[in-house]
This record gives structure tokens, C-alpha cells and sequence, in this order.
């Protein structure tokens, strides 16, 4: 996993000194090479033990390790700004204003949706997928923004003849865990995943014998640390609707490769899938 990735996803499970590190490296990536591990204790008011320690926890042999895998990284991503590879927005500064902002979302989208594919490891996926494909039922929940995304997909799930139950309603799918058995599946959206009503749908689905599946973002939260399986979804950028266009783009990017891993892991999903297009063109021409 990328250096600046695991330390995203790890930062909230950090002590506080730890975090103060974390956040230094995030914010100063481009100029870590800079640092030696006395330099970074002292600016930052910590002892060098501090900085091994932190760097070793991340599973670095040392600060040298962390310092030259992080600069790998940057050079790996940038794009030419001497900031890392992070661009600041709007670039108005620049000579074509709108066509570098153009190349600039590309380059992020690009940038974040490989973050993700790397965050979710081929195990963890296959792992999802095996979950779905054998489960009676498959429910799927998400509140505000990630109703959007629940929603659009478990119609594809529908598609591929997989029954499933959907609502963005809390109170109607809570009623709708009477019809949970063992073996079925809830699918939770939930970005930052620490809403109280998320865990508790998702306990008490767990009690009846089914397996919860979270998707948030790559960060620790309650709702990812005690789901039984875990999407995550990695998407930064210092500014908010930046940010939350790249998290946009990088779910839609997982859930379209779960989709297609569903189809290939199982023939009779590809045949049920034609046949439903099929009915629903002929609805259409009609």
C-alpha cells in the first residue's frame, strides 16, 4: 500500500503525538526529503524516538525507509506543480485556465481511483464477492447521498437475478431484518461511517446470522471495524467539493468492478443479466 494511503487510513487509530507526525508528512510530502528524523522531531516539538517509533509502527525498518518511500511516491504522482502532485484549486494562475483544470481532474480522478484499487486487496474483494453471489437475499441500505449509490446499485444486483432489498429509510429496513436468515448479505453505504442507527442495523443483522458489508472511506470508523467484509473507498484533496467528486468517482469505480467480478465469478448471473435487458428494451420499444 501506498506510504501516504496507509498513513490516511491509519491516522485515527494513532496517539496524539503519532497523529501530529501524520499529519506533517501528509501536509509536507514534497518536502520530507528535506527532513532528517532530528529535523522533523524538532519542528514539529517531539523526541527523534518519536519519529522511529511512528515510522516502524507504518512497517518501515526507520525513518530513511519511510522518508524514501514517501518521495517515491511523490515523484510517482507528480505532475510536474512542485507540490507533490497536488494541485491547488482553481489554477487560475495557469497559462490555459480551463483546460489545466480539466487535465488537473483527470489526473485526480486517475489518481484516486488507483488509491482505491489498491486499498481493497484482491483477497478482500474475491471475499465480497463469494458473500454476495451465495446469499438468498442481499439488503442494501445507504442514508442521504449513499441512498444514491445503494440504490443504483442493488438495481444492478436486481439485474443479475440477485433478490434484494433496498430502502433509504431506517425505520423500513430495521422492520425489514425480520425477513433476514443466516447466509444473507447487508450492503452498508456510509461515507464517513459513524452514524449511531448504522451500527445498530448492522448488529442487529448480524444476530440473525447474516454478514454486514460496509463501504466508507479508506479510514478507520466504527461502521469498517466491525463489518465482516469492508470496501474502501480512498479519495483526498484539500478542498471539500474536490474531495467529495474524487469519492464519487472512486465508488462508482469499485462498485462498477464488483459488478463485472459478479458477472465472471457466476455464467448464470451473465445469461439472467441478457435476459432482463432484454425484457426491459422490449418494455421500451412498446
Amino acid at each position: 500500500m501506498p506510504p501516504l494511503v496507509k498513513i490516511r487510513s491509519e491516522r485515527d487509530q494513532m496517539s496524539a503525538i503519532e497523529r501530529r507526525i501524520a499529519d506533517f508528512i501528509l501536509d509536507n510530502a514534497h518536502l520530507l526529503r528535506d527532513y532528517s528524523s532530528q529535523q522533523l522531531a524538532n519542528a514539529l516539538g517531539i523526541s527523534q524516538s518519536s519519529v522511529v517509533k511512528f515510522s516502524q509502527k507504518l512497517g518501515f525498518r526507520g525513518y530513511p525507509d519511510l522518508k524514501y518511500s514517501v518521495g517515491a511516491a511523490v515523484a510517482l504522482a507528480g505532475n510536474g506543480n512542485g507540490n507533490g502532485g497536488v494541485t491547488e484549486w482553481p489554477p487560475e494562475a495557469a497559462p490555459s485556465g480551463y483546460q489545466h483544470l480539466a487535465d488537473t481532474l483527470r489526473r485526480a480522478k486517475t489518481a484516486a481511483e488507483e488509491e482505491t484499487r489498491v486499498a481493497n486487496p484482491q483477497e478482500e474483494v474475491e471475499a465480497v464477492i463469494a458473500l454476495i453471489d451465495a446469499a438468498p437475499k442481499v439488503f442494501v441500505y445507504g442514508l442521504g447521498d449513499d441512498g444514491l449509490y445503494a440504490r443504483e446499485f442493488a438495481m444492478r444486483l436486481a439485474l443479475l437475478g440477485i433478490l434484494t432489498v433496498q430502502h433509504a429509510d431506517p425505520i423500513l429496513m430495521t422492520a425489514n431484518l425480520s425477513a433476514a436468515r443466516p447466509g444473507d448479505v447487508l450492503l452498508v453505504f456510509s461515507e464517513f461511517g459513524k452514524l449511531p442507527q448504522l451500527w445498530q442495523l448492522s448488529r442487529q443483522f448480524q444476530e440473525t446470522g447474516g454478514k454486514v458489508v460496509s463501504i466508507t472511506r479508506h479510514t478507520a470508523n466504527p461502521l469498517r471495524a466491525h463489518a465482516d467484509a469492508s470496501l474502501a473507498i480512498c479519495a483526498h484533496d484539500p478542498q471539500p467539493p474536490v474531495a467529495q467528486l474524487l469519492y464519487r468517482c472512486s465508488l462508482q469505480y469499485l462498485l462498477d468492478f464488483v459488478f463485472v467480478l459478479l458477472c465472471h465469478a457466476n455464467p448464470d448471473r451473465q445469461r439472467q443479466l441478457a435476459q432482463n435487458q432484454e425484457r426491459i428494451q422490449q418494455m421500451i420499444d412498446t
